[in-house]
């Protein structure tokens, strides 16, 4: 029997969710309404930055949701495709800095002698 890792979003799932914790829930809600709104930046600019962050955070429904919302939001495709090579130059660069980490492991390490 297959089995998705990651279930589709239902109206069952969100009212469990909300059973579970409606104070939070609402709370979470309204964080979120209030950080996407337009500010300094506009809604637009604030999905396209949710869209890279959730490549990098690697969230399906992230990934989902904020594409359609930065859609809406007026957003094209090339600013889409953008916004994710943004993300994964950002998560490559990640791993090209850190190595300075086993670089200087290696510069510091004393070699272990052969037996």
């Amino acid at each position: 029997m297959p089995h998705d890792m990651y279930p589709e979003p239902s109206r069952e799932l969100a009212q469990k969710r909300r059973e579970l914790a409606p104070d939070t829930q609402a709370a979470f809600r309204a964080f979120s309404q209030r950080v996407f709104a337009d500010g300094a930046l506009p809604a637009k600019t604030k999905e396209l930055i949710a869209v890279a962050v959730a490549h990098v955070t690697q969230c399906p429904y992230c990934i989902r949701g904020h594409t359609e919302l930065a859609i809406k939001k007026g957003a094209t495709e090339n600013e889409l495709m953008e916004a994710i090579w943004v993300a994964a130059e950002m998560r490559a660069g990640a791993a090209f800095a850190h190595s300075n980490v086993a670089l200087d492991v290696m510069a510091h390490a004393q070699p272990k002698p052969e037996t």
